[in-house]
């Protein structure tokens, strides 16, 4: 779906409110702004950590020493404590 919003002189765009509802977008919400050779991408919080979350499980796999505990337990090692 393709929606046409306006950038006013201040740099400001106003979201349709039944996009802002669907996305679950409400007053003072956060949303991000990817920059891909296709333009711009705009990902709800929820969205960009499940891109990150699919990500990291692209390069690290089903491998159990690539998970954030393992990472921790590594450098507690490596530093004595």
């Amino acid at each position: 779906m393709t929606i046409q919003v306006t950038v006013n002189e201040k740099g400001r765009m106003s979201l349709p409110k039944d996009l802002r509802d669907r996305m679950g977008l409400v007053n003072g919400g956060v949303i991000y702004l990817d920059e891909t050779s296709d333009g711009l991408v705009i990902r709800t919080p929820a969205q960009a950590v499940a891109r990150a979350q699919a990500l990291a499980r692209k390069y690290t796999g089903s491998n159990p020493e690539s998970s954030v505990d393992a990472f921790l337990a590594r450098r507690r090692e490596d530093s004595g404590e």
